[in-house]
């Protein structure tokens, strides 16, 4: 059975913190890119950070750099987001996603979705 969990998600005032977990199974995890992923009501799913087995790359949205970093381990199967200096336009939807090979941007080339993870962040 394959499956990712994700997880962490809440309710915070903005400028506060939140650690989002993506715990896999079912699958050789180091051989996938992760991405995370949000959609906001309304609006498109976005690539908020990925990060590609083997040399580790990583990607972030404009909007998140140097708030939000996107680590992975390895013996745990597990990625993680953690996600700094909240802001109310980071509130939606969170999800995680495994892509055979390099992570890129693209919603449609992941093999695996997670049932996502609400992140609500008040001003």
């Amino acid at each position: 059975d394959v499956q990712l969990q994700a997880s962490g998600g809440g309710l915070v005032q903005a400028g506060g913190s939140l650690r989002l977990s993506c715990a896999a199974s079912g699958f050789t995890f180091d051989d996938y890119g992760i991405g995370w992923f949000r959609q906001a009501p309304g609006k498109e799913r976005e690539a908020v950070s990925l990060i590609s087995p083997s040399d580790g790359s990583r990607y972030y949205l404009d909007s998140v750099k140097g708030r939000f970093t996107i680590s992975s381990d390895n013996a745990k199967n597990t990625a993680y987001l953690q996600m700094r200096s909240l802001l109310p336009e980071d509130t939606a939807v969170y999800y995680c996603a495994a892509q055979k090979g390099l992570a890129t941007k693209g919603v449609d080339d992941y093999d695996y979705w997670g049932q996502g993870t609400q992140v609500t962040v008040s001003s």
